[in-house]
């Protein structure tokens, strides 16, 4: 089970948008963020409340046309006091713009792939909350915990982004370079779920299973996608309780090509 259902996500991502502001407040607005080089706190608090009103706007307004997208970006509050409250009012406005209604209705999906618009953005929020959330507690020293389905459906989601029609169309390079000749890569979750990676000619491609491969990562769901994710280091075996069997450059240079960048 590599899929949440609509309530879940949006508890989900309520609860991790929360976690997210206790760790930043135990920061400090002015501390680096390890995981995310460029940023200090303040950046990804805004970063993370400006998106999620953003999205909430699109799924609100039900648009469908790319050139209609919201142009104006919410307004980080100048006091760190405040900062707890408007990530939760942000968080809790695209968890609410999520309705049944929502599902039903056109909207745009800036992946282009087979999901409809609110699933798309959906699961993109439920990211940005639960990474972005690692990467406050990173900042905080703080331990961060993430529940198997929740990291086992955002892998699906990482790699539905780096197989989608946008992806080849804005990451040329990463497109290519994951490319192959029929390489093939497992990523195997001890507490769920299963994802099995070809590089084809034409494409990378990928499905939810499991098969023999050229190389196979193994641990638990969490530690995989912070390990896709580029928040941990395959190195990390301790703190990971990841494994590697057969070609281990292979899963590095699949690592090596397939980073979003720190935003």
């Amino acid at each position: 089970m590599t899929e949440l259902n609509a309530e879940h996500a949006r508890r989900a991502i309520v609860e991790h948008t929360r976690q997210l502001a206790e760790s930043a407040a135990a920061a400090g607005p002015d501390a680096a963020v390890p995981t995310a080089p460029k940023w200090t706190v303040a950046d990804l608090v805004e970063h993370v409340g400006q998106t999620h009103h953003w999205v909430a706007e699109i799924i609100e307004r039900r648009i469908t046309d790319p050139t209609q997208l919201p142009t104006e970006m919410a307004v980080l509050p100048a006091d760190p006091g405040e900062w707890e409250t408007w990530l939760s009012e942000a968080a809790q406005r695209v968890a609410d713009a999520f309705s049944d209604d929502a599902f039903d209705a056109p909207v745009f999906n800036a992946a282009g792939d087979e999901r409809s618009g609110a699933q798309f953005w959906m699961t993109s929020s439920l990211n940005e909350s639960v990474v972005h959330g690692v990467d406050a507690a990173n900042a905080a020293n703080r331990p961060a915990e993430i529940e198997a389905d929740v990291a086992a459906a955002l892998i699906s989601n990482h790699l539905k982004m780096l197989t989608s029609p946008t992806w080849e169309m804005q990451r040329a390079e990463s497109a290519q370079a994951i490319r192959g000749t029929g390489q093939t890569l497992q990523w195997l979750a001890t507490d769920t779920g299963a994802w099995f990676i070809e590089r084809r000619p034409e494409g990378a491609t990928w499905r939810p299973e499991t098969q023999q491969a050229d190389v196979t990562v193994s641990g638990p769901a969490q530690s995989l996608l912070l390990t896709l994710t580029r928040r941990r280091s395959l190195a990390d075996r301790e703190a990971t309780g990841i494994t590697v069997t057969g070609d281990i450059d292979l899963a590095k240079h699949w690592l090596d090509n397939t980073g979003h960048d720190a935003g």
